[in-house]
This record gives structure tokens, sequence and C-alpha cells, in this order.
């Protein structure tokens, strides 16, 4: 691996103008789970990399029950996995955060990291454009709000500008009767990439679906927000007819490739049985809240 320099600053704006200073030539650091290894590979090549982990704003972890969830993007999966909060608030994203890797691994890894490696298969992100966050970022010409479902733009690729920052992820307090689930399907028992991710969240009004969000990760380029899935259950009670329709529009969303993990059609398929699952699941924890 080439010489690399790195720098460790301790507030937003030394980072932001670090970045900005060499542009391109400049990467954030956080966990280093996937940079290292991609730079080791020759994947990517960057000449500068800024670990944000000292910075305030990227370590908070904080629940209102009337604004939400902050996030920073520097937060440990482990931290997250571990919350009581999280568990009893997010346990859809919280299932999600504790697939990735080790329990090494997640002691480094973050979420903001997972969503800016820009991996079609991450675990994380289906979690969270299920639950309808936004991605906070901040660079040179000022701070942005981007819809998470918007961020990855194709595998590796992020909507971030040279200079800007991933500072926190920003998650809308559940509504009453409310919760959400995260399933993957994986060749191995653990640590593995998905072969199909399927984040879900709903609320209930009585005994039928007032809304819901679905998303499914490792069936297309980016992961992908599947409305037409959601809309055929929103109205209706979740009964087998309405998981049955929604696991089948979840199917008509994707445009997986075939490889060494799945073919295509395999992915399809997995990707219904997988909505089926997780919206029963989040419907069951809806009716506890």
């Amino acid at each position: 691996m080439h010489a690399i320099d790195y720098e460790a600053p301790t507030t937003l704006e030394q980072a932001v103008s670090i970045l900005k200073a060499h542009g391109e030539n400049a990467r954030p650091f956080c966990g280093g789970t996937d940079i290292i290894i991609q730079l080791r590979a020759g994947v990517r090549r960057t000449e500068h990399l800024v670990d944000v982990k000292k910075i305030k704003e990227l370590q908070t972890l904080s629940f209102d029950a009337k604004k939400g969830l902050r996030l920073g993007a520097a937060v440990p999966c482990i931290e997250i996995s571990e919350s009581d909060v999280m568990r009893r608030h997010y346990p859809g994203l919280t299932e999600a955060a504790h697939l990735i890797g080790s329990l090494q691994i997640q002691n480094r890894a973050s979420v903001g990291g997972n969503l800016c490696n820009g991996s079609p298969a991450a675990d994380t992100t289906p979690a969270l454009i299920a639950l309808g966050a936004r991605a906070r970022v901040v660079g040179p010409n000022g701070e942005r709000e981007v819809p998470v479902e918007a961020f990855v733009v194709s595998p590796g690729r992020t909507v971030l500008k040279p200079g800007e920052l991933l500072v926190e992820i920003l998650v809308p307090a559940p509504a009453p009767h409310s919760s959400d689930a995260y399933l993957r399907f994986i060749p191995r028992n653990e640590m593995d990439i998905a072969v199909v991710g399927v984040g879900a969240s709903l609320t209930l009004d009585g005994d039928k679906v007032k809304a819901a969000r679905i998303a499914l990760g490792a069936v297309a380029a980016t992961p992908i927000l599947a409305a037409k899935a959601a809309g055929a259950i929103i109205g209706k009670q979740l009964d087998d007819a309405a998981l049955e329709a929604a696991g089948h529009a979840a199917s008509d969303a994707c445009s997986p490739i075939d490889d060494m993990r799945g073919t295509a059609e395999f992915r399809r398929h997995i990707a219904a049985v997988l909505t089926r699952r997780v919206l029963a699941i989040a419907a069951e924890r809806a009716k506890k809240n």
C-alpha cells in the first residue's frame, strides 16, 4: 500500500477544511473496516485519510420522543446493538447493525461508514431507508440533508462531493403502533455479505396498515425503496393475501445480477420471501407499541 498522510481533526470545521484543501485526494476515515481493505487491494486510492472519530458531532447517539434519533456517523455498531433505546424504538436498524461482521468489527464499523461505503449489499442502508432516514451532510458550501434512498448513486459511489462529510443520520420518531424489522439471506451462518436484505417499517391503525416503507438491498445497483410493495399493504389488513402481494411487488422491484453467490431469479424469489417475513415481524412488534 502506498504512503498516505493521516490527520485526526477534533472539530467539524477542521475536518471540512482539510477535506476541501485536498479535494479528490482525501477521504474521511472512521472505523477503517472497508477503506483499509480497499486501499490495500488497490480498489480505491487516496493520498490523505482524515480520521473523524474524535469529532463530537459524529459520536452522538441521542433520542427524543418527538424529534427522533440523531445518530452520529462515527458511532460504532456495537454501541447501537447494546443500546436499550435502540432496541426499543428501532429494533430493525439495531438488528442490521448487529449483523455487520464480528463483534470485533462492530467495535470499529459504523452505520455512517456502512452508508458511505456505497455497497448495494449494505445491511444498515435498507434498514435506514425503511425508517425514512435522512443524511445530514456538511461541506465547504454549508450543509444539506439527503434522503438515505438517494444517498448511494452507484456501487461504491455516493452523493458526497469533494470536501463534504456525512455528520449524522436523522431518523423520525416512531409513530404510535409502529415498528421495524430487518432480515437478510446469506450463504453462511454469519459474517457474510447479504445475497438479499430487506428492511421494513409500518404503522398500524387497528387491524389495518396505516403507513409502510419497504427497502431492498443486494438486488440492484443501489439499495432501493420498494414503494409499490409498501403500497400493496397500506389501508389493508396484513393477511396472507396482502403479504403475498407485497412480496410479489418487492420481487418485481428487483433488478439483480447473476453472480457466484446467487442467480437473479433466486434473488427475486428471496426478496419476496424476506419481505413477507419482515412485514410480519414488524407488525407483531407494532402491536405492542
